[in-house]
């Protein structure tokens, strides 16, 4: 049975997954602005992501029968208008996201709620591959630049793993 105290971390851990959404939502709006569709299309697809990840939680939780309390969601800081910025950015955020997943894993581990142990391992799993994929895409943006050609090709390829991670980060039509 789960207690009181590992829900409240898991009620956290969702506000959390739903400021990511905001977070990145944000990053897409910017980056249309800034005419990278293909960016947008990745930041809006990982908005889904954050949003799906928020959702596991919340079943987890309705079916462990511990109360979801949704919390107020801060509204995400303000990015400098630059490719390099945002994806600098979105490592550091992955990698508190991290820090907040192995601290409610340990948590479980200190009351031995093996249940809640199991299914956060999803959580850790994810957490490798998105700072791994967001490590290899500001790789390339340093390597090869986010001005001209370089953020043209980035953009494009952006756009493709977009529509492999989620049909719907397409841009809408008019």
């Amino acid at each position: 049975m789960i207690t009181d105290a590992i829900a409240s971390h898991i009620n956290d851990q969702i506000n959390r997954e739903m400021y990511s959404a905001h977070f990145y939502l944000a990053l897409a709006a910017q980056a249309e602005g800034m005419n990278l569709r293909g960016t947008a299309a990745w930041f809006f697809a990982k908005h889904g992501e954050e949003m799906t990840h928020a959702l596991k939680l919340y079943r987890y939780l309705i079916d462990q029968d511990a109360v979801v309390r949704i919390g107020e969601v801060a509204a995400p800081e303000t990015v400098a208008p630059s490719v390099t910025e945002m994806f600098e950015r979105t490592l550091a955020h992955e990698r508190r996201v991290t820090a907040h997943i192995n601290a409610l894993v340990d948590q479980a581990l200190a009351v031995k709620d093996h249940a809640t142990h199991i299914f956060l391992q999803w959580f850790v799993t994810e957490q490798i591959e998105e700072e791994a994929t967001v490590k290899d895409i500001l790789g390339r943006v340093r390597l090869f630049g986010d001005q001209g050609q370089s953020l043209l090709l980035i953009d494009n390829e952006l756009a493709a793993l977009a529509a492999r991670l989620s049909p719907a980060a397409e841009r809408p039509s008019a």
